[in-house]
């Protein structure tokens, strides 16, 4: 790992700041970019630590929406009472992210800025209809992930909350690669106000939106809607863990657990 400067501001006036300067980059947890620096795959001329700003972190619930600070790890999310009467389902999901280590040190902010193909929150995010607010704008889930490890986050843009609106119905389930524990297919639901909604995540190069499930749950809400689904495997990965085809295959039929 090469020497870079190291800035913790206290306030998030000084860590928009601090995020301005040359090759600058936001640490909140630390799980993805310090694993990254230590394999070489980036090398930061600066890194601004932003695990000092409690101003980011918490959980309230109010309205209809559960809103979570940008630095709130996932333990915390899936210990939050408020956030397992809510949305029982993004508590459990937090709760099945990595290990105990990443739980307890790892961010939702953090995540969803890394943007990994393969991340369980993305798919809450973008399954859920959320919110994510900076401290510039609000950014819909659905512009907010844009590529592979890619967002709409601007140039030392911070993640400040996230907020999800309480579905009428949701549910998760992941087939997860043993080693890694990210998911190798996840499938989220819902059903709310923003209609039904199905993201997938570890299948292709990004979580993306499953609409012929949606169009099938949208007719009815069963999991035998979800029989016969047909996904289209031509921009989905294949490893050394499964094809594309055998991605597309499981896709549906992870929907139809997660309905239930």
């Amino acid at each position: 790992m090469q020497a870079f400067a190291y800035a913790k501001p206290g306030s998030l006036a000084d860590a928009a700041r601090a995020a301005g300067m040359v090759d600058a980059k936001l640490m909140a947890g630390g799980q993805s970019l310090l694993a990254a620096m230590k394999l070489g795959l980036a090398a930061p001329q600066s890194v601004v630590d932003l695990g000092g700003l409690a101003e980011l972190k918490g959980i309230t619930v109010s309205g209809g929406t559960v809103r979570i600070g940008a630095l709130t790890t996932h333990a915390a999310v899936a210990a939050s009472k408020e956030v397992a009467a809510a949305i029982p389902v993004l508590a459990a999901l937090a709760g099945g992210i990595g290990d105990r280590q990443v739980r307890n040190r790892g961010t939702i902010g953090g995540s969803l800025a890394n943007n990994d193909p393969a991340a369980d929150y993305p798919a809450a995010a973008l399954g859920l209809g959320a919110t994510i607010h900076t401290d510039r704008r609000a950014i819909a889930a659905d512009d907010f992930f844009t590529g592979l490890y890619e967002t709409a986050l601007a140039e030392g843009e911070i993640i400040t909350a996230v907020s999800f609106p309480v579905p009428e119905k949701a549910g998760w389930q992941k087939f997860k690669q043993p080693a890694s524990r990210f998911a190798l297919v996840g499938v989220f639901v819902s059903k709310g106000s923003q209609g039904v909604r199905v993201a997938v995540t570890g299948a292709g190069p990004g979580v993306f939106r499953a609409k012929a499930l949606e169009v099938k749950l949208a007719a009815g809400w069963s999991g035998a809607q979800c029989d016969g689904v047909k996904i289209d495997a031509s921009n989905l990965n294949t490893d050394l863990h499964g094809s594309a085809e055998y991605r597309a295959a499981l896709i549906p039929v992870l929907a139809k657990r997660a309905v239930g």
